[in-house]
């Protein structure tokens, strides 16, 4: 018998935590600044939305918006050129882990996500159809 068998096929509830701990420990290593030599990352604000790992621990993916930026690619670029100097530096937050992850950098696209569902949902159609449901609701 499986083991995920009556469970949902999302991610467990260890990738979600190991996860998290990733997300924070990548985050305060670009906060204080340890990429030394690329202007790029230099004068960014980058923000790592969400890690997601494999289901063995051993690949985590962050995901990254820069701040006031519209092309998030060059500095996508940039970090995996950097991911093996950032994952020496998460040795010490993740230390209670088996194998430190190897990091991929990935741009967020959720928030376009988000942006292009708001502007359906305010869209003359939309509107006009949900107002057609309020009347029949009251009636």
């Amino acid at each position: 018998m499986k083991k995920t068998q009556g469970r949902a096929s999302g991610p467990s509830q260890r990738q979600l935590s190991v996860g998290e701990k990733v997300r924070h420990a990548l985050t305060e290593t670009l906060q204080r600044g340890e990429i030394r030599g690329d202007p790029l990352i230099e004068g960014a604000v980058v923000s790592v939305t969400e890690v997601r790992m494999s289901p063995d621990l051993k690949l985590a993916t962050a995901y990254i918006s820069v701040l006031g930026q519209d092309d998030v690619q060059p500095y996508v670029e940039a970090l995996n050129r950097h991911a093996r100097f950032l994952r020496g530096r998460l040795g010490p937050a993740l230390r209670q882990m088996k194998y430190m992850p190897e990091i991929r950098f990935r741009q967020d696209e959720s928030f376009d996500n988000y942006a292009r569902i708001d502007a359906l949902l305010r869209s003359p159609e939309v509107a006009r159809d949900l107002g057609d449901e309020d009347e029949e609701g009251r009636g």
